[in-house]
């Protein structure tokens, strides 16, 4: 909103220093602040009123050091993350940008799901929450939405490489075509020196016209990364500071990605694809980073709230959307290490569990206890240093990531 008043400013009325808006820069570095001062201001406020509604958490039994300390702390600290992330967004960002609505409409869908399963701990006193079931549909239902508006809305283009060389074979002559901006289903490939991969090319075998089909191949991969993502950010959220910390360095180096992606000199300069417009999502990663560092705030052990699935669900999806949108999924794995090791540590532990019990007649566990974090305080780590030692991890990651530019 502040936005179009200081273009209005600039363009119609000429006013000095107006202009500065305009630039993405400038309106991250603003979005930064104002989440960091709404997360970090406001948060105690909603704090003290999730406390007065006795929004508490109820702590199960695990056998877990320092565990039952938190029994009462209170939980839906996301909302802290979902306002400190919305309203700078609203206000400095160009609204009518595609990727600005979807990462809105991926912040509110994630929420609204995280919020109910909240709820339905809280006050119907239900351990499971929301059942998985509906989890699961609600991530395909938000994987379908982004699916289909980056496969089919015209405003989400791909310019091709500069440079690309075409030879005549009369005359030998060597002309290099220029740019264009199109539709894509292309990607990028982390560590190879031809980086991009074409979603369509999987079903080409089909025959001609294949291109017209590769919405079946594109959009079930964008739902089976929302769901991982958000899952694995669902299950890392185990102990203090640690989903919102790793998430905040991960996101960080997203805003470099997009940054670049989005920016036509870099990416010519850096030889990746660049994505017109979506530089704009860099001021939304700059007041998530925000809203994420001053959560931390009070997240941080010993923690005065928990983010509970409310903020855990929306992260996952929101680094999901963001990482589909500048053609980076496949960097995820790298990126979002700790997601997919928390994630793995679960589906190993049942999976053999089931097997050695259908087998042996007992079942057998690989780790103490999962999710991953949970099998370190088994060992007697205390949590504060697991935390530490995952966000060393993470950032050890988001350089390896980043790195990925010119390392191919």
């Amino acid at each position: 909103m502040l936005y179009y008043l200081f273009e209005y400013l600039d363009k119609t009325m000429d006013v000095p220093g107006t202009g500065v808006f305009q630039y993405i820069t400038f309106r991250s570095a603003l979005a930064l602040i104002l989440s960091l001062m709404i997360s970090t201001i406001y948060g105690k406020k909603i704090i003290n009123f999730l406390r007065n509604q006795q929004v508490g958490e109820t702590v199960r039994e695990l056998g877990l050091e320092g565990q039952t300390q938190k029994a009462g702390t209170p939980t839906m600290g996301g909302l802290i993350i979902i306002t400190a992330t919305l309203i700078p967004v609203l206000l400095l960002t160009k609204l009518n940008n595609i990727y600005i609505i979807l990462l809105i409409v991926t912040t509110l869908w994630m929420g609204t799901i995280g919020f109910i399963d909240d709820y339905i701990k809280i006050f119907k006193k239900d351990k499971q929450g929301l059942k998985g079931i509906f989890k699961v549909i609600g991530q395909v239902g938000l994987g379908l939405i982004v699916g289909s508006v980056l496969y089919f809305h015209p405003g989400v283009t791909v310019r091709e490489k500069a440079n690309t060389p075409i030879t005549f074979n009369q005359s030998q002559d060597v002309v290099y075509q220029a740019p264009t901006e199109s539709k894509s289903t292309a990607t990028t490939i982390p560590f190879m020196k031809n980086n991009e991969l074409d979603y369509a090319k999987i079903i080409e075998w089909t025959g001609d016209g294949y291109e017209n089909w590769a919405w079946l191949v594109f959009i079930p991969i964008v739902i089976f990364i929302i769901t991982a993502v958000s899952n694995g950010a669902n299950l890392t959220d185990g102990i203090d500071g640690l989903a919102a910390g790793t998430s905040a360095i991960s996101v960080l180096a997203l805003g470099i990605f997009t940054f670049v992606s989005g920016n036509l000199m870099l990416s010519s300069y850096l030889n990746i694809m660049y994505i017109p417009n979506s530089g704009e999502m860099t001021v939304f990663i700059s007041a998530f980073v925000g809203a994420l560092v001053g959560f931390l705030w009070y997240n941080s052990y010993p923690a005065s709230v928990f983010m509970g699935d409310t903020g855990s669900l929306t992260i996952g999806g929101i680094i999901a959307v963001l990482a589909i949108s500048v053609r980076k999924e496949m960097l995820l794995p790298v990126l979002c290490a700790i997601f997919f090791a928390e994630n793995l540590s679960v589906i190993l532990q049942v999976s053999y569990f089931k097997y050695t019990k259908k087998r042996f007649g007992e079942g057998k566990r690989i780790f103490l206890m999962s999710p991953l974090h949970h099998h370190y305080q088994k060992k007697g780590y205390h949590e504060s240093k697991i935390v530490t030692r995952f966000w060393i991890v993470a950032i050890l990651l988001a350089i390896v990531s980043i790195v990925t530019l010119k390392l191919r």
